[in-house]
């Protein structure tokens, strides 16, 4: 089945399931995007075998298709830490870090560019299940600066390390309790790291983005933090990456990272 007929698959089934008439467009990435927009809707409701089997073929060959990032593609590093820009999803190392909501199911706004969005659209509808038997099992909401790991899917990671930073209103300055938080959030990822034996890990910018933490600070605070941990703690970890998308995160990165 090529990729064309996989995704009228997908699409067909998705579409029977809501019980809606919903026209399958005829571009592909018009196609494409209805299927990203119906996976980011569709509760964690269980699913074929058979939808996975299609659904894990197609993402799997959109993600090998895709430049794939190890940690020896990555000439920007000083001891254990290294600085990348792009997209974390093409990033090929034992975990990645998203930047959740409390609600750990995802984000359901169809398309939206948040990481949370973009991690679970590209791993697969088995993401938000796990995510939900976790939630289910715990009984209430994420607590901010906690932090879940996840199977990664058809990530090019192994895992997903799932954690809840603060969210600053618009207007205010972070307080000193939510800048503790934001840095319990960076431990609680390379604490759970550790603990699963990994050796590189890759952090997403933790609040900048619809959290609204301010970039410089929230940048700070994750590079003291994890140096303290690598430097504190005995850890498995040999490679902890800064994930950067936009320029002035990385001009930010840089500097605190290389003085540059």
């Amino acid at each position: 089945m090529d990729s064309n007929k996989q995704l009228n698959y997908l699409l067909n089934y998705l579409i029977d399931e809501r019980n809606e008439e919903i026209e399958i467009p005829q571009d592909y990435i018009e196609k494409r995007n209805l299927f990203r927009a119906l996976m980011n809707v569709r509760m964690p409701n269980p699913i074929d075998d058979e939808f996975l089997k299609v659904q894990d073929e197609f993402l799997t060959d959109e993600t090998l298709s895709k430049e794939l990032v190890g940690v020896d593609d990555i000439n920007e590093f000083k001891g254990k830490l290294m600085l990348w820009k792009g997209d974390i999803t093409d990033l090929k190392v034992d975990a990645i870090v998203n930047a959740a909501n409390s609600k750990m199911l995802g984000c359901f706004v169809p398309l939206h560019n948040c990481i949370d969005n973009v991690i679970h659209s590209a791993s697969g509808i088995q993401l938000r299940l796990e995510c939900d038997r976790i939630m289910k099992a715990q009984n209430r909401d994420e607590d901010i600066g906690k932090a879940k790991i996840t199977d990664a899917y058809n990530l090019a990671s192994e895992y997903v390390i799932h954690t809840v930073g603060p969210a600053i209103p618009l207007n205010s300055k972070p307080s000193d309790t939510d800048c503790k938080k934001l840095e319990s959030c960076y431990n609680s990822c390379l604490e759970i790291a550790s603990a699963h034996n990994l050796k590189s890990l890759a952090f997403c910018c933790i609040s900048t983005g619809v959290f609204n933490f301010p970039q410089d600070l929230a940048a700070s605070i994750a590079v003291k933090t994890v140096d303290e941990y690598l430097k504190n703690n005995e850890t498995s970890l040999n490679h902890v990456i800064f994930n950067v998308f936009k320029d002035e995160d990385y001009i930010i990165y840089k500097k605190l990272l290389f003085g540059d």
